[in-house]
Protein backbone atom coordinates (compact mmCIF):
# COMPACT_ATOMS: atom_id res chain seq x y z
CA UNK A 1 0.00 0.00 0.00
CA UNK A 2 1.54 3.17 -0.63
CA UNK A 3 1.86 6.15 2.01
CA UNK A 4 0.61 9.77 0.74
CA UNK A 5 2.73 12.43 2.60
CA UNK A 6 0.29 14.95 2.02
CA UNK A 7 -2.66 12.42 3.49
CA UNK A 8 -0.73 11.63 6.73
CA UNK A 9 -0.36 15.64 7.05
CA UNK A 10 -3.80 16.02 7.23
CA UNK A 11 -4.56 13.53 9.42
CA UNK A 12 -2.23 13.97 11.82
CA UNK A 13 -1.70 17.86 11.29
CA UNK A 14 1.30 19.27 13.30
CA UNK A 15 3.64 16.33 13.83
CA UNK A 16 3.50 15.27 10.82
CA UNK A 17 3.01 19.05 9.00
CA UNK A 18 7.16 19.55 9.95
CA UNK A 19 8.30 16.75 8.04
CA UNK A 20 9.87 17.74 4.21
CA UNK A 21 7.97 16.08 1.53
CA UNK A 22 9.72 13.45 -0.07
CA UNK A 23 9.16 11.82 -3.61
CA UNK A 24 8.10 13.02 -7.27
CA UNK A 25 5.67 15.75 -5.84
CA UNK A 26 7.98 17.21 -3.63
CA UNK A 27 8.09 20.30 -5.52
CA UNK A 28 5.83 23.22 -4.41
CA UNK A 29 5.70 26.54 -5.84
CA UNK A 30 4.66 29.39 -3.29
CA UNK A 31 1.89 31.02 -4.61
CA UNK A 32 3.13 35.03 -5.23
CA UNK A 33 0.54 37.93 -6.63
CA UNK A 34 1.63 41.26 -7.65
CA UNK A 35 0.00 42.08 -4.26
CA UNK A 36 2.73 41.65 -2.87
CA UNK A 37 5.44 42.26 -6.04
CA UNK A 38 4.10 45.62 -6.65
CA UNK A 39 3.87 46.43 -2.76
CA UNK A 40 6.75 48.71 -2.74
CA UNK A 41 7.51 52.04 -4.37
CA UNK A 42 10.29 51.58 -6.79
CA UNK A 43 12.27 54.64 -8.33
CA UNK A 44 14.15 53.84 -11.56
CA UNK A 45 17.80 54.92 -11.72
CA UNK A 46 18.69 57.24 -14.24
CA UNK A 47 20.97 56.38 -17.02
CA UNK A 48 24.31 57.93 -17.45
CA UNK A 49 23.88 58.69 -21.20
CA UNK A 50 27.71 60.98 -20.87
CA UNK A 51 29.33 57.80 -19.97
CA UNK A 52 27.78 54.70 -21.32
CA UNK A 53 30.68 52.01 -20.16
CA UNK A 54 29.74 53.54 -16.42
CA UNK A 55 28.15 50.96 -14.15
CA UNK A 56 24.35 51.48 -13.94
CA UNK A 57 23.36 52.87 -10.55
CA UNK A 58 21.67 50.41 -8.19
CA UNK A 59 18.34 50.72 -6.76
CA UNK A 60 18.75 47.21 -4.88
CA UNK A 61 18.89 48.95 -1.37
CA UNK A 62 14.81 50.02 -2.25
CA UNK A 63 13.80 46.59 -2.60
CA UNK A 64 12.45 45.36 1.03
CA UNK A 65 14.05 42.00 2.62
CA UNK A 66 11.01 40.35 2.60
CA UNK A 67 10.59 40.28 -1.30
CA UNK A 68 14.28 39.80 -1.61
CA UNK A 69 13.30 36.94 -0.11
CA UNK A 70 11.71 35.39 -3.06
CA UNK A 71 14.66 35.06 -4.64
CA UNK A 72 15.31 32.08 -6.37
CA UNK A 73 12.44 30.74 -5.13
CA UNK A 74 9.91 28.37 -6.90
CA UNK A 75 6.79 30.35 -7.24
CA UNK A 76 3.49 30.81 -8.85
CA UNK A 77 2.91 33.92 -10.70
CA UNK A 78 -0.77 34.86 -12.09
CA UNK A 79 -1.29 37.79 -14.42
CA UNK A 80 -1.29 38.74 -18.32
CA UNK A 81 0.34 37.86 -21.19
CA UNK A 82 2.89 40.74 -23.42
CA UNK A 83 4.42 38.34 -25.67
CA UNK A 84 7.83 39.93 -26.25
CA UNK A 85 9.73 36.88 -28.41
CA UNK A 86 7.83 34.10 -30.12
CA UNK A 87 9.52 30.99 -31.83
CA UNK A 88 7.40 28.80 -34.01
CA UNK A 89 4.27 29.82 -33.12
CA UNK A 90 5.24 29.89 -29.31
CA UNK A 91 6.10 32.27 -26.87
CA UNK A 92 9.35 32.37 -25.85
CA UNK A 93 9.92 35.31 -23.85
CA UNK A 94 6.58 37.39 -22.18
CA UNK A 95 5.68 39.93 -19.51
CA UNK A 96 2.95 39.14 -17.38
CA UNK A 97 1.27 41.98 -16.13
CA UNK A 98 -0.43 42.73 -13.19
CA UNK A 99 -3.33 44.67 -15.03
CA UNK A 100 -4.28 44.21 -18.35
CA UNK A 101 -5.09 47.54 -19.13
CA UNK A 102 -0.75 48.32 -18.70
CA UNK A 103 1.05 49.29 -21.86
CA UNK A 104 -1.25 48.43 -24.61
CA UNK A 105 -4.25 50.53 -23.32
CA UNK A 106 -1.64 53.32 -22.75
CA UNK A 107 -0.79 53.62 -18.75
CA UNK A 108 2.60 52.53 -18.10
CA UNK A 109 3.29 49.74 -14.94
CA UNK A 110 5.29 50.69 -12.57
CA UNK A 111 8.95 48.62 -12.45
CA UNK A 112 7.51 46.15 -9.89
CA UNK A 113 4.19 45.18 -11.93
CA UNK A 114 5.19 43.36 -14.57
CA UNK A 115 7.32 40.13 -14.31
CA UNK A 116 9.70 39.10 -16.99
CA UNK A 117 8.78 35.67 -18.20
CA UNK A 118 11.74 33.45 -20.17
CA UNK A 119 10.51 30.05 -20.86
CA UNK A 120 12.38 26.90 -20.27
CA UNK A 121 11.51 24.44 -23.38
CA UNK A 122 9.14 24.65 -26.37
CA UNK A 123 6.77 27.74 -25.22
CA UNK A 124 3.51 28.23 -24.86
CA UNK A 125 0.81 29.08 -27.13
CA UNK A 126 -0.03 33.57 -26.96
CA UNK A 127 -2.99 33.37 -24.37
CA UNK A 128 -3.63 37.62 -24.27
CA UNK A 129 -6.70 39.55 -22.24
CA UNK A 130 -6.83 36.59 -19.49
CA UNK A 131 -5.46 36.24 -16.40
CA UNK A 132 -3.11 32.83 -16.31
CA UNK A 133 -0.55 31.18 -13.71
CA UNK A 134 3.02 30.27 -14.35
CA UNK A 135 5.39 28.40 -12.41
CA UNK A 136 8.95 28.55 -12.19
CA UNK A 137 11.91 30.26 -10.22
CA UNK A 138 12.08 33.47 -9.72
CA UNK A 139 14.90 35.75 -9.52
CA UNK A 140 14.77 39.36 -7.58
CA UNK A 141 17.20 41.93 -8.77
CA UNK A 142 17.33 44.75 -10.95
CA UNK A 143 18.00 43.47 -14.62
CA UNK A 144 19.76 46.32 -17.49
CA UNK A 145 20.15 45.94 -21.05
CA UNK A 146 22.25 48.25 -22.20
CA UNK A 147 22.59 50.14 -19.39
CA UNK A 148 18.54 50.75 -19.18
CA UNK A 149 16.90 48.76 -16.04
CA UNK A 150 14.41 46.46 -18.22
CA UNK A 151 12.76 44.99 -14.46
CA UNK A 152 13.01 43.51 -10.89
CA UNK A 153 11.52 40.28 -11.51
CA UNK A 154 12.76 37.20 -13.84
CA UNK A 155 10.81 33.77 -13.93
CA UNK A 156 12.58 31.08 -15.66
CA UNK A 157 8.85 29.78 -17.03
CA UNK A 158 8.85 26.14 -16.25
CA UNK A 159 5.17 25.88 -17.38
CA UNK A 160 1.64 27.46 -17.84
CA UNK A 161 -0.36 26.03 -15.49
CA UNK A 162 -3.48 27.95 -15.04
CA UNK A 163 -5.66 29.79 -17.36
CA UNK A 164 -8.67 31.89 -15.59
CA UNK A 165 -11.70 33.39 -18.36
Amino acid sequence: MKCSWRLLRSCFGLCVGSLPIVGPAAVEYEVVGFDRLASFAFTAPEFNNADPKALPPSGADQIPAKIKALNQQKVAVTGYMLPVRMEGGLVKELLLVKDPMMCCYGVMPKINEWVVVKMIGAGVKPLMDVPITFEGKLRVGEMYENGYLTGVYLLEGEKLVGVKG
